[in-house]
């Protein structure tokens, strides 16, 4: 998976979260409640799911499952890149990469910052890097490979 490409495609991926979850479940869902592990009591206690009950997914055309594997993809991906942010040590990486989630160009970003443009371009190729080697957004990202 391409990490540039990911970021590029966040705010579309978005939408397309939440109008899948329209179509699936009736409503969007906050990313919260996205099947992210919980701990302590929350861990414990009983939930009804929004999720199809096996009976209900397998009653499902082809394209319904395939909106299905498509949501959770995307989700996946929305939150390892909302996630990544905490790997960032340096803050106007953080900016920059809030920026750059926000589709704000490079030029923009550089004179929101009042650095240059090349220096911005630099930020986010070292920002790509350090998501490369976080196990931690590698290991979301590869949940699917490793699921299949």
């Amino acid at each position: 998976m391409d990490i540039s490409q990911l970021i590029k495609d966040y705010n579309w991926m978005k939408k397309e979260i939440a109008r899948l979850q329209r179509i699936i479940y009736g409503s969007t869902i906050p990313m919260i409640k996205w099947g992210v592990a919980q701990y302590g009591i929350e861990a414990v206690m009983p939930k009804g799911s929004p999720g199809k009950s096996a009976a209900e997914l397998n009653a499902m055309d082809l394209r319904e499952k395939r909106q299905i594997e498509r949501l959770e993809t995307y989700q996946r991906y929305v939150y390892a890149l909302e996630s990544a942010v905490d790997i960032f040590k340096d803050e106007r990486q953080k900016i920059i990469y809030d920026c750059l989630l926000d589709e704000m160009t490079y030029r923009q970003i550089a004179v929101h910052l009042n650095v240059s443009k090349d220096f911005v371009q630099r930020q986010k190729m070292d920002i790509v890097r350090q998501m490369r080697q976080s196990r931690q957004i590698t290991a979301i990202l590869q949940k699917e490979k490793n699921c299949g």
